[in-house]
């Protein structure tokens, strides 16, 4: 059974950094690209970083760019996101997901999901 759990989330504000994990449990995440999205409020779930299977490449949404990346610990079959430069456009849901296509990725959709992390960026 495919298991995801993310934490890390909370408030900060504008300016600062948050790492969120996502640990994983019940497939080798080393065979699965993974992706973290964000659902922020008045919007549909977007993607915001993808990673590939093995290594491959990233791609990040450009309203990320430069801000935040995305990582794998194989080993500990867990994945990171590094968030830096948060800004209050930044806030909300954020949620860790497996087996996600490029296509997928961009309309917002994944395979498996976990629960979400709340992230609040606020002076």
């Amino acid at each position: 059974q495919v298991q995801l759990a993310e934490s890390g989330g909370g408030s900060v504000q504008p300016g600062g950094s948050l790492n969120l994990t996502c640990a994983a449990s019940g497939f080798t995440s080393s065979s699965a690209s993974m992706a973290w999205f964000r659902q922020v409020p008045g919007k549909e779930r977007e993607g915001v970083a993808l990673t590939y299977a093995g290594g491959g490449r990233t791609i990040y949404a450009d309203f990320v760019k430069g801000r935040f990346t995305i990582s794998r610990d194989y080993a500990k079959n867990t994945m990171y996101l590094q968030m830096n430069n948060l800004n209050p456009d930044d806030t909300g849901m954020y949620f860790c997901a497996a087996r996600v296509s490029f296509s997928d990725w961009k309309s917002g959709k994944a395979n498996y999901w976990g629960q979400g992390t709340q992230v609040t960026v606020s002076s």
